[in-house]
């Protein structure tokens, strides 16, 4: 049953520039203190036409042309976006202030150094839509508002905070943070403590005092300029469970009172912690269900759609999968942890393209539904933004993904979500060279890959000629079944089939002229040839690798190569 839920109470552009302050934004032109809150976060893209929720904030990434930001402040105000983001430094023409003026919408500027994808994941987590049931209080606050609470500690303590989690990530901030050092900046910039940091606070046992005791821990200035004010920090606990810390850059330890009140501070953290947890949970659950309901194409599914915001819209369905690991200690749960971790970052990113995109991990494979315009190429635009995401995540990640054809309207969606699921498989049973396919790219492959199933399904195997070799290589200890296969797919070509069975030409001519005696198999028919490659992709067991006598074999055969070929009389690399 899906669970309805009471939408938390939005920021305002006042408290947005309040909580983030100089670090990453400040305002150009207009008025942060206007009434409303800020509905959504959207990067503008000039080949699109921008779908705005209300009292958008829009990032104008790559916006430099005075004409192109005034034309899309103009186009904006009509929209009733609440504010534009450029990149600092922001030049205010008289022109510009104009089209801002009329427009109602504020001009803000991104400070160098700060990244796109950065302000969007912190305007997001500002911007929280949900949360479970009633916006509960907690120390005051309105639950899960961990903005807000940094606020309140950094008054009490008189010093810039940041709240963490167990990795070092930063999930919300005070200001003030520019009274701190280079190294908190860069901290709040990356929302990550970097890495030379950690490991000197590890090699330091900071972190090993930190989770062992339940008092703030006071830490003198790291090493060089960058970490030149002392830090205070707290762990936050619920029970036994470590949830994160409380760091302040303090210019002196604190004093008994300001103690108490951190410790204090970090009992109520744990509250909001464990709260936005729960919510979490929650909501990849309700998302879930309704991103399934849509995709199996019942009679729930149009309402499911409506739900998530994507009815009577085009939609394509992007299918992501981890291609599996090698087996091993503990590989199953760092499989499913990875899964929604890439799910969730694949929510993000989709979000970041459309706001009403919709992303959730159904078993092993995360759906994105991807809405596209009526008149474009909406399979090519979501292979680009799945190519581009995967592109962000890395290498360090065997992710793919498959795209499926665009779904026109609600009946249509369940193929389009089995076309995605089709081309997934293909992509997840290659050799990685390829992370992102159309169901149209790899047609072929899952037309092979069905056969097999039905072949497996009916217990059928090789019959004929192939039945033959695979008898005879068995009896034997042979590769015919392989030199056939080689050769099949080398179209013919016997020097470059001999390599990649690592033996000599010549030794592949003489396996060549056996297996057709073997078999009675006729090379120069085509029909012959086709029944023998089908077989060999369809029923036939999985290729088994070169043996040692024939990696030796080539060894050899390149000390006489040339004349052992020339020796055979054989003219050109072709039988």
């Amino acid at each position: 049953m899906l669970v309805s839920k009471n939408p938390r109470p939005r920021a305002s552009l006042g408290r947005v520039l309040d909580d983030l302050g100089a670090t990453l934004l400040e305002i150009v032109h207009g008025d942060a203190d206007r009434p409303g809150h800020v509905g959504g976060v959207v990067i503008h893209d000039p080949l699109e036409e921008p779908v705005l929720p209300q009292h958008a904030l829009v990032l104008g990434v790559g916006l430099r042309e005075p004409a192109e930001v005034v034309r899309l402040l103009r186009s904006l105000g009509g929209r009733g976006a609440a504010g534009l983001v450029l990149r600092a430094p922001v030049v205010v023409s008289g022109e510009l202030a104009a089209a801002a003026r009329e427009s109602g919408v504020a001009l803000l500027a991104l400070t160098r150094g700060a990244s796109w994808a950065q302000l969007a994941a912190l305007l997001r987590s500002l911007l929280a839509e949900g949360d479970v049931g009633e916006p509960e209080a907690r120390g005051g606050m309105p639950s899960g508002d961990l903005f807000a609470l940094a606020n309140a500690v950094a008054a009490l303590l008189d010093a810039p905070v940041t709240i963490e989690d167990r990795s070092s990530r930063v999930l919300a901030f005070s200001g003030r943070q520019d009274e701190a050092d280079p190294s908190r900046v860069e901290t709040i910039l990356g929302r990550q403590v970097p890495e030379r940091y950690s490991r000197l606070l590890t090699e330091r046992g900071v972190f090993r005092e930190l989770y062992r005791s339940d008092r703030p821990v006071y830490v003198e200035p790291l090493p060089g300029p960058p970490l030149s004010l002392p830090r205070v920090a707290v762990a936050v606990r619920a029970g036994d469970e470590v949830l994160g810390s409380i760091w302040a850059a303090v210019r002196e330890p604190l004093s008994e009172e300001r103690t108490r009140a951190l410790r204090d501070a970090a009992g109520v953290t744990a509250l909001h912690m464990l709260r936005i947890r729960a919510g979490a949970d929650v909501e990849r659950r309700l998302r879930a269900d309704l991103v399934s309901t849509a995709l199996e194409g019942g009679v729930a599914a149009r309402e499911a759609l409506r739900r998530l915001g994507l009815a009577d819209r085009p939609v394509v369905v992007l299918a992501l999968a981890v291609r599996e690991p090698e087996p091993g200690p503990g590989a199953d749960a760092d499989l499913a942890t990875e899964r929604q971790r890439l799910s969730d970052a694949l929510a993000l990113h989709l979000s970041a393209v459309h706001p009403r995109c919709a992303a959730a991990l159904i078993g092993d494979v995360a759906y994105g539904l991807l809405p596209v315009s009526r008149d474009g190429d909406g399979e090519q635009r979501a292979v680009r933004i799945a190519a581009d995401f995967l592109d962000r995540v890395g290498d360090r990640v065997r992710a793919v993904i498959g795209v499926g054809r665009v779904a026109q309207d609600v009946v249509e969606l369940a193929d389009a979500r089995a076309g995605a699921v089709r081309a997934l498989r293909v992509l997840r049973d290659g050799d990685g060279a390829r992370r992102v396919a159309r169901l149209a790219d790899v047609h072929v492959e899952t037309l092979v890959l069905e056969l097999r199933d039905l072949a497996a399904a009916r217990g059928d195997g090789p019959t004929g000629a192939v039945a033959e070799l695979f008898a005879y290589d068995e009896r034997h200890g042979a590769r015919l079944v392989e030199t056939l296969r080689a050769w099949l797919d080398t179209f013919g070509d016997v020097v470059a089939a001999a390599a990649s069975v690592h033996v000599h030409p010549n030794t592949f001519r003489y396996r060549l002229r056996r297996l057709a005696e073997v078999g009675g198999l006729d090379l120069t028919d085509p029909e012959a040839r086709f029944a023998a490659m089908i077989q060999l992709r369809v029923v036939a067991p999985p290729p088994r690798g070169p043996s040692v006598a024939d990696r030796a074999s080539a060894g050899r055969s390149h000390q006489t190569g040339v004349l052992g070929q020339h020796a055979a009389g054989v003219a050109g690399g072709r039988r």
